[in-house]
């Protein structure tokens, strides 16, 4: 997992609630057996039509959103199964940041553990900030959100704060401990199954 940068970037803004993980990306593309290329199925169902053509009127099909890294959506984001890709599909996209007023906790966890940065606000600032038409700047390290005209706190565990910044997964996490756990095995009273 890379290390978490700081985001300067347009919003863009999906007026939504209940926004569940196969409308993220619907289960007939699970069929990836890496992380990578999810992105093209990205609310598939709602961006294209039963021949695959854009549909116009999609957020995501509007230029004036190409290249966006932050995604501002409604309440209860991530709903549904509890299947990793759906994070996959938001960065391999191009999302690094997402911000509702609520997430749904299985997808919040899985944000943290792919490097997605999930920030939960207040509903009237999350309606002000789907509003803004220049780029926003999001500081994780200072847990910041600036606009042109103000600047937005957030709240963040220490330790997903930590894992983000320092792009820790699970596995590297483990890593850390890997002397504390070499000394635990050296002075287990566990037989050996070996």
């Amino acid at each position: 997992m890379e290390p978490f940068h700081n985001v300067a970037s347009i919003v863009t803004p999906l007026d939504m609630v209940n926004v569940d993980t196969d409308q993220i990306v619907p289960k007939q593309f699970l069929k990836l057996v890496q992380k990578s290329g999810f992105g093209k199925f990205l609310f598939f169902n709602w961006r294209f039509d039963e021949n695959e053509n854009p549909k116009t009127d999609f957020v995501l099909n509007d230029s004036k959103y190409q290249g966006s890294k932050i995604l501002i959506t409604g309440d209860n984001f991530g709903c549904g199964s509890s299947r990793e890709h759906a994070v996959w599909a938001l960065q391999d996209y191009g999302f690094s940041v997402v911000i509702a007023p609520s997430f749904a906790d299985i997808f919040f966890s899985n944000c943290f553990k792919n490097g997605l940065l999930p920030i939960s606000l207040d509903q009237k600032i999350v309606e002000f900030l789907q509003q803004e038409t220049t780029p926003i700047h999001v500081d994780l390290e200072k847990q910041i959100i600036k606009t042109n005209s103000k600047e937005i706190p957030f709240e963040i565990n220490f330790h997903k704060k930590k894992i983000l910044l320092e792009g820790l997964d699970d596995i590297a996490q483990t890593f850390q401990l890997e002397d504390k756990i070499t000394e635990f095995e050296k002075n287990s009273t566990i037989p050996s199954v070996l």
